[in-house]
């Protein structure tokens, strides 16, 4: 075993210790089975495992030990971003996740948990690329282009911090997974992506020499689990989260898939 791997091992054996003195403080499901929903293209948080095609990543891993804090199951499922609010919304899933973001216009449309993670925009670029150096670079040099994925936080980002507010703008590739655009980045089809400090680890560490950072942070946001509006499971999502908080599992998962998982590749 990695000896990182070790050291997040001992850390989640320790907070397993710790969360046991308060496990009766959290609400009880009864065994109930939570109908979860993610896309699996968003790595580190969400991706099929590249050796047995199992969806793996920290959401997986926060999720699956808040239903079992909740004495729940987890019954996950897959849909493309581009439906998933929506079928959050309607009840299709009772929780999805997603890196998503949360802003006033989607907590009109869903319930949001607590924040579980934040995070801030960055520019990823190929390694070698020398011409980009900031935001305002990229916007002034009109061969540039980004690639993204619609309806995200990263593609309003680069249209309204960016480029010029137009939504249509030719230099805006749109891909139908967040992989895929970081894939024509890495092939040279686009010439930066935006995505948040943790998924830039992510795709740094999967891809060695492949991709860079450049510039300063654009912004900051923060990531919550969606529910079905007026869901029951809102106020004990919240409380398991919280326990996560204080007893050191979630920074044991900040550790084990933001550095020990990039470093074992």
């Amino acid at each position: 075993m990695h000896a990182s791997l070790k050291f997040a091992a001992a850390a989640l054996l320790t907070v397993g210790f710790a969360f046991a003195a308060n496990a009766q403080s959290l609400p009880d499901l009864g065994g109930r089975t939570i109908v979860a929903v993610t896309e699996n293209a968003y790595t580190p948080l969400n991706f099929a495992d590249p050796e047995t095609g199992e969806g793996i990543g920290w959401e997986y891993d926060a999720f699956n030990e808040i239903a079992k804090r909740l004495n729940a199951k987890v019954d996950w499922q897959l849909a493309s971003w581009d439906v998933m609010i929506q079928a959050v919304k309607e009840g299709q899933f009772e929780v999805g996740m997603d890196g998503i973001t949360i802003t006033e216009e989607r907590e009109e449309q869903i319930d949001f948990s607590d924040p579980y993670m934040v995070s801030e925009q960055f520019m990823l670029v190929r390694a070698d690329e020398e011409r980009i150096t900031s935001p305002e670079v990229f916007g002034t040099d009109e061969s540039l282009l980004i690639g993204a994925q619609a309806g995200t936080t990263n593609f309003y980002v680069a249209v309204y911090d960016i480029l010029d507010g137009d939504e249509a703008n030719p230099r805006i590739k749109l891909f139908d997974t967040f992989g895929a655009s970081v894939q024509a980045l890495k092939s040279g089809d686009v010439d930066m992506v935006l995505m948040d400090q943790t998924s830039t680890r992510g795709y740094m560490g999967a891809n060695p020499g492949a991709f860079k950072v450049v510039g300063e942070a654009i912004g900051t946001e923060e990531f919550g689990f969606i529910l079905t509006p007026g869901s029951d499971l809102l106020g004990p999502i919240n409380a398991a989260l919280a326990s996560m908080k204080e007893d050191g599992t979630i920074a044991a998962l900040n550790q084990k898939w933001f550095f020990d998982y990039n470093a074992a590749q």
